[in-house]
């Protein structure tokens, strides 16, 4: 054995197999798509192969990338279990389900499988600003157990995105309270604000407050927001068309900072 392990990911319909070493670091990738593997080192190239032989298919070319960026060494330096990147929208819930399923019949839904539904409608739409020069991480925890459940990072800036399954209900919003169909009014607000704040000082950049409802029958604003944007899941892909406030390199630093979860679990 070369003492290499193949680790493979899968993100918005893109397939990578990574080759680490014993310690985690990345030292090649295989893009299937494009039909190339990448070595950062000729040293190994005889071990990369070796053991990227089963995952092969069709012509393949084998070389340095092609133009390595400060953000993508930084990404094949960051070991698989500190990178965010892969998480699923949900990634926490389906964790949780999966350890604790709950019993087979309840008189009610799990309220946590709503929650799920709604991140992952959510978590769809933001992946689909890509094209647009967008990167979107799931499930970015925070100290003491909270998450952001979507960080989105683009020319518009970087945005905190809060869900709320609001399938057919009512939504009234009164500043900090938001109240959804029959359920009693609640703060969240001012957690959706907190967070935002958080993940500000974590990446010491402007990070703004998003609630996102999906699917509600109607919304009513009886109290505007303080900074927080209220939207529809149908309005997300509005994030896209509003003014550049970063470059795309600014994008891709952040970016690459945010997916490496000792930024989360170092700071404050």
């Amino acid at each position: 054995m070369n003492g290499l392990r193949v680790v493979p990911t899968w993100r918005h319909g893109r397939e990578r197999l990574y080759v680490c070493l014993k310690d985690g670091r990345n030292i090649a990738w295989y893009d299937r798509e494009a039909g190339r593997v990448n070595i950062i080192g000729d040293d190994r190239r005889a071990d990369v192969l070796e053991v990227l032989g089963p995952f092969l298919t069709g012509s393949v070319t084998v070389g340095p990338p092609p133009v390595p960026t400060p953000a993508e060494l930084a990404r094949l330096s960051l070991h698989p279990d500190d990178d965010l990147a892969p998480n699923r929208p949900g990634e926490a819930l389906l964790i949780d389900l999966d350890r604790a399923p709950g019993p087979a019949r309840l008189l009610r839904p799990d309220p946590r499988r709503r929650a799920l539904e709604a991140e992952q409608a959510v978590g769809e739409l933001l992946d689909r600003l890509d094209g647009a020069g967008w990167h979107t991480l799931h499930s970015v925890p925070l100290p003491g157990g909270d998450r952001v459940h979507h960080l989105a990072i683009g020319p518009a800036g970087l945005f905190a995105v809060h869900t709320v399954h609001a399938r057919r209900q009512r939504v009234r919003v009164a500043d900090p309270e938001v109240a959804v169909g029959r359920h009693e009014p609640r703060p969240l607000l001012r957690r959706v604000r907190a967070d935002a704040d958080r993940a500000s000082h974590a990446l010491t950049a402007e990070v703004r407050p998003v609630l996102a409802l999906v699917g509600p029958a109607d919304v009513r604003v009886v109290t505007a927001p303080r900074e927080v944007r209220v939207l529809r899941d149908t309005e997300l892909a509005g994030l896209a068309r509003l003014g550049g406030v970063l470059k795309p390199a600014d994008v891709e630093a952040l970016h690459a900072m945010a997916r490496d979860r000792r930024t989360w679990t170092s700071g404050g």
